[in-house]
């Protein structure tokens, strides 16, 4: 009885010990704020005014901080591999008739120290394994900040609301701002240093999540 006590105490421990954490914080991706504009000491009725930019001929392709940006997601993996390997051996051994006082030692005509001995043994194993993800659609990010060499850091999240449980999809990484398109939008191949995280919580999260002792079984805490 004490050791399915010590077995069971284990297994709860080993679950705690892997359960998500439930506010699922990978970091802080909350939207950026643009950094305060300068105020214009002019009086009222100039013609210029740097609180009040024109943007008759501005280029709205994200640029500084507090920028938003759309990242178009087009991402698709496909892995593949496959193994085989083959081996054999054989040994054969005769030791002959052996000879003593110039006979061959026999037992009613037979010879009886004759040995042969033979072998063979082989080898054939084959592995293969196959891995495709996919994820497509769209998420408007905000530009964080703006590196010595010009590049962006973006990062943002999307958030879903549904009837049994959140999804949310976060980003972030680095852009080139030449690589921004002229409707303000990147595809996530062009993004650097990409961090991807598509996942939710809820109940359908929850009715998808191992349980506490099949967590522990398939654990490499588990003996067996």
């Amino acid at each position: 009885m004490n050791r399915i006590a010590i077995i069971l105490a284990a297994a709860l421990a080993q679950a705690c010990a892997v359960l998500p954490s439930e506010d699922l914080e990978r970091g802080n991706y909350a939207a950026t704020m643009p950094e305060p504009i300068a105020v214009n000491s002019a009086q009222p009725g100039t013609i210029f005014r740097s609180d009040a930019p024109m943007g008759l001929f501005m280029d709205m392709r994200a640029r500084s901080v507090g920028d938003i940006l759309t990242i178009q997601l087009t991402e698709q993996t496909n892995a593949s591999k496959e193994s085989s390997t083959s081996s054999s051996r054989g040994t054969d051994i005769d030791t002959g008739i052996p000879i003593f006082a110039g006979r061959p030692i026999t037992s009613g005509g037979t010879n009886i120290l004759n040995t042969e001995i033979g072998s063979s043994n082989s080898f054939n194993g084959q592995a293969d394994a196959s891995q495709s993800n996919s994820l497509s659609g769209s998420i408007t990010v905000t530009v964080a900040e703006r590196l010595p060499n010009g590049n962006l850091l973006v990062r943002g999240e999307k958030w879903i609301t549904l009837n049994h449980g959140e999804e949310f999809i976060r980003v972030q990484g680095i852009v080139r701002p030449v690589d921004i398109g002229p409707s303000n939008s990147i595809p996530s191949t062009k993004v650097a240093d990409a961090k991807i995280t598509y996942s939710g919580k809820g109940s359908l999260a929850n009715a998808n999540r191992p349980g506490l002792l099949a967590r522990f079984f398939n654990s490499p805490w588990f003996p067996l």
